[in-house]
């Protein structure tokens, strides 16, 4: 028998969330219903709202979460009723070639994740007054109840704070393999990170934690920067520009190892006065969402090449979910990761378009919506 739930619907590009009920079809093959217990309120189910990440509307927003296994179906084998879950974005299969090579993020069905049918077997399985509906990432966790792949959910320890569960499925693991993985930062490096807001400041915590012996953060608000010197930061500036001005002295010249670009919003004319922190040999890596129709771009590519530079894309990052959300849980339980200092503010469902608007004005490093 189909599931109701509440969920926030987004119907048109502008428009607020709406509150919905949904009526969801019973867990088909491969198929896991969750009773979402926290969501995160991520920067990029924004850009659902803006026409930047164009989606199959209306769907239900959100992307990041955790919670309670209620039923699964056929053939579930990973998770079973009562088992607390991370909602991934990122789907694994593990058996396409991308999961074979160990590049989970990268996993084919990822092709996926804006269709409106289930990843399953593609059925429509979500409706809205009567008409099919989607989920932003095959997931939409601004529901009470969630129906997605067994793909899309990681087991873990049902002792860890829910709220940590939940940040660690994007935020958090997208931020620090940013930082760790895709740009490798060593011990000794010097780090730069543009944009601290919910991803940008977990690779402020990831470049410490790595060992790098100065990270600059840069955002034009202050609240934003006083929190990054809280988790690691060294120095802080509000702007590319007033970095650009006083990283040379600070560094005797050298420039940064690696820089994020973990903006808010990406655009074309960022890259080159991000590339512009980079040190000669040094690495550039794009963590921030662009519009998805974006194709313009300003680089000096002499000096790409001349400085032996190189620029580089990220996709949660760059890391595997199954392997990376449990691991950072056990940093957080051993007190070396800090999650519990990330939530700036908690919201009901109702008020998902408070806790957006507060985004957009600077007040929150990261908004959740809890369900409890």
């Amino acid at each position: 028998m189909p599931t109701t739930t509440r969920a926030a619907v987004l119907w048109g590009i502008g428009q607020d969330w709406q509150i919905e009920e949904i009526e969801l079809d019973d867990p088909g093959p491969g198929d896991v219903l969750v009773r979402m217990q926290v969501a995160g309120m991520c920067h990029s189910d924004e850009h659902s709202v803006t026409g930047d990440l164009p989606l199959p509307l209306p769907t239900i927003g959100g992307h990041e979460g955790a919670g309670i296994v209620e039923a699964v179906g056929p053939g579930v084998s990973s998770v079973a009723p009562g088992d607390h879950v991370a909602v991934s974005f990122v789907p694994s299969c593990g058996r396409c070639p991308s999961c074979a090579a160990g590049r989970q993020f990268l996993c084919d069905d990822g092709a996926k994740l804006f269709d409106i049918g289930m990843i399953s077997d593609g059925r429509i399985a979500h409706r809205c007054k009567g008409e099919p509906i989607g989920r932003f990432a095959q997931v939409g966790t601004f529901s009470e109840r969630v129906l997605a792949s067994e793909h899309s959910v990681v087991k873990v320890e049902p002792d860890l704070p829910l709220d940590a569960v939940a940040l660690v499925s994007c935020g958090v693991g997208t931020g620090f393999g940013a930082v760790t993985e895709r740009a490798g930062t060593r011990p000794g490096d010097i780090v730069a990170v543009i944009g601290v807001g919910g991803i940008g400041i977990n690779a402020v915590q990831g470049a410490k934690i790595a060992g790098a012996k100065m990270v600059i953060a840069i955002d034009p608000v202050e609240f934003k920067r006083d929190e990054a010197k809280k988790l690691g930061a060294t120095h802080a500036f509000a702007s590319i520009d007033d970095a650009l001005a006083a990283v040379p002295e600070l560094t005797w010249g050298q420039l940064c190892d690696r820089v994020l670009l973990c903006a808010g919003i990406v655009q074309g004319d960022m890259i080159e006065p991000a590339i512009n922190l980079v040190a000669k040999g040094g690495t550039l890596v794009v963590v921030g969402l662009a519009p998805m129709m974006a194709s313009e771009v300003q680089l000096n590519l002499f000096m790409l090449a001349m400085m032996n530079k190189e620029v580089k894309g990220t996709i949660f990052g760059s890391t595997n979910p199954r392997a990376a959300i449990p691991n950072l849980l056990s940093m957080y339980r051993n007190g070396v990761l800090h999650i519990d200092e990330l939530i700036t503010k908690r919201y009901r469902l109702e008020q998902v378009n408070e806790g957006y608007r507060d985004l957009d004005e600077g007040r929150n490093i990261r908004g959740v919506i809890d369900f409890r």
